[in-house]
């Protein structure tokens, strides 16, 4: 099932993918269910938003690729490597990354996104799947020289417009199905990596975060990103695309 949320008549709402319609929700899944109120639009009518809001935080997990470990001079972590985005980095599909004036190079990160559907605490590998409500697509946007220069990630990776998250929620997701991370910029393809090349798996990265902190619902965890990150400019256009889910595309400019 995928879940959208979206604007329409200059309402937020909530609704279900269907056939090329949106079954319109009586209320945010998370939190109400999927009762629908009858109501069917065309998605070519409705604009797509984020598809969740954290309540609290985003949670990221670096270098979760060996190849990606390499690229960026070291070895992937025995343990997940864990930093935060501010929830005020999301953005939604097709708005506009701002690249910040403090910043002389920004970089794409394609990744898998989950979204939290249970308050999760300690929770086991072995259960920790059955705390997820849905997967979805995201850009780890990064101000790469700030993040050298800073010495610690909350500057560089937490700035406004930093995490597209989109286009929808997949709740039936198959983690198992050999989906690929495929990024491009202006059409020319940069990454092209398997998710099953992640060093900690989706289950290990929700146990270990949640034995750190509490992951409400609407949390989002970010899983890493393969190989071939790179820059791109004011004017550009970067896609991230997870087989199943979709395809996030966003265009960036200066501040």
């Amino acid at each position: 099932m995928q879940i959208a949320r979206f604007s329409h008549d200059e309402k937020i709402r909530f609704g279900v993918i269907d056939e090329g319609e949106v079954v319109v929700l009586a209320g945010d899944p998370l939190f109400s269910g999927f009762d629908t109120t009858g109501e069917r639009i065309p998605v070519s009518e409705v604009t797509l938003l984020a598809p969740v809001i954290p309540r609290s935080k985003v949670v990221c997990v670096g270098k979760n690729y060996r190849d990606h470990a390499a690229e960026m001079g070291g070895e992937a972590p025995a343990e997940p490597l864990l930093f935060l985005k501010p929830n005020t980095s999301v953005i939604g599909p097709g708005d506009v990354i701002v690249r910040p004036r403090q910043s002389e190079r920004t970089d794409f990160e394609g990744e898998l996104a989950v979204v939290m559907g249970r308050v999760t605490k300690d929770v086991s590998v072995d259960d920790a799947l059955g705390r997820v409500f849905g997967y979805t697509v995201a850009n780890d946007v990064t101000a790469r020289d700030l993040q050298r220069s800073d010495g610690q990630w909350a500057r560089a990776k937490g700035f406004d417009t930093f995490c597209p998250l989109g286009p929808v929620i997949e709740t039936e997701f198959d983690l198992t199905g050999g989906a690929r991370i495929v990024s491009r910029v202006n059409g020319e393809v940069r990454q092209d990596g398997p998710l099953s090349d992640m060093v900690h798996s989706v289950a290990e990265i929700i146990a270990y975060a949640s034995a750190a902190f509490t992951l409400l619902p609407g949390d989002v965890i970010l899983t890493g990103t393969p190989a071939g990150v790179g820059p791109f400019e004011a004017g550009d256009t970067v896609e991230v695309e997870i087989g199943g889910i979709g395809v996030l595309r966003n265009t960036a400019r200066n501040a």
